[in-house]
């Protein structure tokens, strides 16, 4: 049994290949190498090089390695950005997934196990987000992956297609000292970044309705996520039910200013973050019930907060001085 991995060459992607090839299933990577890295691919690994909108090119590829299923990362992922480039976002997120599903249906490949995000809910109005909360994407990103969600849920009942949908909060650390967040927008990297080169972090906003003012949001070990990608493929594999979504969440929150404190405990670099006005659209408090998949996908938080900025920190500091 073999897996392909789109987008299998990013800091997310490449966790999950690694996941794979620790419980012995074959995997095969598909990544146009536009944000992703190929030397996070791990060396036996084949590495494919070209984009999910090629429809030969994958079909090609699910045949000389007689793929059994698929897992499907690769995308635009920059919601902020996406508002700016709303076809680009939507040709590589929209259009990227039909013609993967097109390629699969031609190679009669019936399972997929699809990366979706917690951006399908837009600015949630509870205190904890669950699959059944309703969804309402403000950016071009966030509908592009709910339209993808959409997209497997039609080919499942005209094909038979079998899959589900994991969306993720915000990911963060390192399962390998090897592999590291490249994102010039998440959080981690911008704060890693900014210490590593002398720079003072900065916080967007401190007069959020939070018990310290800041935003608080829902954080997730990469290597957590990763272990919930095998799970929900092996079970696909297995003809088990599974529900056509799940929240990768933790069901509690940390704030923006907590993550400082961590941050310059970890590091050893005392700091007093620089404060700016918030950005416009976040909202104070995002937060996530991991329930179903703790039932169905092996999902639990393995990481304390310290020991996710402590991954993270030593694999930005292997890459320094490699």
């Amino acid at each position: 049994m073999t897996w392909l991995v789109t987008g299998g060459a990013g800091y997310i992607g490449s966790h999950v290949v690694r996941a794979f090839s620790h419980v012995g299933l074959g995997v095969v990577v598909l990544d146009d190498l536009s944000s992703g890295h190929s030397e996070f691919v791990p060396a036996g690994v084949p590495l494919v090089v070209g984009s999910v909108v090629d429809t030969t090119l994958v079909e090609q590829t699910l045949t000389a390695y007689q793929i059994t299923g698929v897992v499907h990362l690769a995308g635009f992922k920059y919601a902020g950005v996406s508002v700016t480039r709303p076809v680009h976002t939507y040709e590589q997120n929209v259009t990227g997934t039909v013609h993967l599903l097109a390629a699969m249906a031609a190679q009669g490949v019936r399972r997929i196990v699809f990366s979706s995000s917690a951006a399908v809910y837009g600015t949630p109005d509870v205190d904890l987000v669950t699959e059944g909360t309703p969804t309402h994407p403000e950016s071009p990103y966030g509908q592009s992956k709910l339209i993808g969600e959409w997209l497997l849920a039609a080919q499942g009942i005209a094909t038979g297609l079998r899959h589900t949908s994991l969306r993720y909060f915000n990911v963060v650390g390192s399962g390998d000292p090897d592999l590291y967040d490249t994102s010039p927008h998440n959080l981690f990297p911008l704060v890693l970044d900014a210490l590593t080169e002398g720079r003072t972090p900065r916080i967007n906003g401190v007069d959020y309705p939070t018990e310290d003012g800041t935003c608080v949001r829902d954080y997730v070990h990469v290597a957590d996520l990763a272990t919930s990608h095998v799970a929900a493929a092996q079970a696909l594999a297995a003809g088990r039910d599974l529900k056509l979504v799940y929240n990768l969440g933790s069901g509690d929150g940390v704030s923006v200013r907590q993550i400082m404190t961590a941050m310059a405990r970890v590091t050893g670099i005392d700091f007093t973050p620089e404060l700016a006005p918030r950005r416009p659209g976040d909202p104070a408090r995002i937060v996530a019930s991991g329930a179903l998949a703790a039932r169905d996908l092996d999902w639990r938080m393995r990481q304390t907060l310290t020991e996710m900025v402590t991954s993270a920190w030593d694999a930005r500091q292997a890459a320094t001085t490699s």
